[in-house]
C-alpha cells in the first residue's frame, strides 16, 4: 500500500512540475512574456536573417481588487511599472489604459495568458516578439 501511495505523491509531484514549467500555473497569478531578439541580423516578417537569441522577460502580476497591474522586467535594475485603470477578468485576461509607464511594457492586454499586439499605430508600447517557453 506504501508503494501506491509513493508513485500516487511521484505522479502528482511531476504533474505539478509540468504544469509550472509550462506557465499554465504561475506564482500568485503572475505571467511571463518571454522574448527572442535576432542577433547579427534582422526580422525580415518571422524570420531571423542571423541568429534568435533569448530577450527580455517581461513579468506581469494583475492585481483585480486594485484594478492594477504591476510589471517588471526580469533581471532588470528598472524599477517596476503599474498600470493603474486596468480591467482584469483574471491574472491571464486584463486591459488597460495608457498611462506613462505603458512606455516600458510590452502591451497594455493580455488575452487567455498571451500578450495583446496595439491594434493601430502610434503604438505606445516597445515593440516584441514572443514565443513560447516550452
Amino acid at each position: 500500500m506504501v508503494r501506491v501511495w509513493a508513485f500516487v505523491v511521484l505522479v502528482l509531484v511531476a504533474l505539478g512540475f509540468a504544469a509550472w514549467a509550462s506557465d499554465f500555473v504561475t506564482m500568485q497569478g503572475e505571467r511571463t512574456i518571454y522574448t527572442v531578439d535576432c542577433k547579427d541580423g534582422a526580422w525580415q516578417g518571422d524570420h531571423c536573417s542571423g541568429h534568435v537569441a533569448a530577450g527580455t522577460r517581461y513579468r506581469y502580476r494583475a492585481l483585480k481588487p486594485h484594478g492594477e497591474v504591476i510589471f517588471w522586467t526580469v533581471g532588470s535594475k528598472e524599477p517596476s511599472g503599474k498600470f493603474k485603470e486596468c480591467a482584469i477578468q483574471d491574472g491571464r485576461n486584463w486591459a488597460c489604459k495608457v498611462c506613462p509607464d505603458a512606455a516600458r511594457s510590452i502591451t497594455l492586454q493580455m488575452a487567455n495568458g498571451h500578450p495583446v499586439a496595439a491594434a493601430s499605430p502610434p503604438a505606445v508600447t516597445r515593440p516584441f516578439r514572443a514565443v513560447s517557453n516550452g
